[in-house]
C-alpha cells in the first residue's frame, strides 16, 4: 500500500502546533492528525471534480448586498476623546508595548 500523498503525519501536526504555540496533549495531536488528514483528502477529492461548464461563484445562493450604504456622519471630537485617555502621545492613544524592538 502506497502512502496517501495528502496524508499528514503526527510529527507534522506536532510541528505546526509548536509553531502556533499550541500546547496540545498527545491525545489531541492524535485526534487532530486524523481530522486534518480527512480534511486534506476531502480537499484533494474536491480538486479532482470535473467542473466543466460550472460557473464560478462566491456563494451558493444569489445574495445581494444587504449592508446600508456608507454615509458620512458627525463623529466624536478627537481632543475630547483623547482627553479621556489614560495616556496620549503625538495626538494618539498611547498603549503599552507588547513586542520587543528588533
Amino acid at each position: 500500500m502506497t502512502p496517501d500523498p495528502v496524508a499528514i503525519t503526527r510529527a507534522e501536526v506536532a510541528h505546526v502546533a509548536k509553531l502556533a504555540r499550541l500546547g496540545l496533549t498527545a491525545d489531541e495531536i492524535d485526534r487532530l492528525t486524523g481530522e486534518l488528514a480527512g480534511i486534506l483528502i476531502h480537499a484533494r477529492d474536491m480538486g479532482e471534480l470535473d467542473l466543466t461548464g460550472v460557473e464560478p461563484t462566491t456563494h451558493p445562493l444569489p445574495l445581494v448586498n444587504v449592508v446600508r450604504p456608507d454615509e458620512v456622519e458627525p463623529t466624536l471630537d478627537r481632543d475630547e476623546v483623547l482627553a479621556a485617555a489614560p495616556e496620549v502621545e503625538d495626538n494618539r492613544f498611547r498603549v503599552p508595548r507588547i513586542l520587543e524592538a528588533p
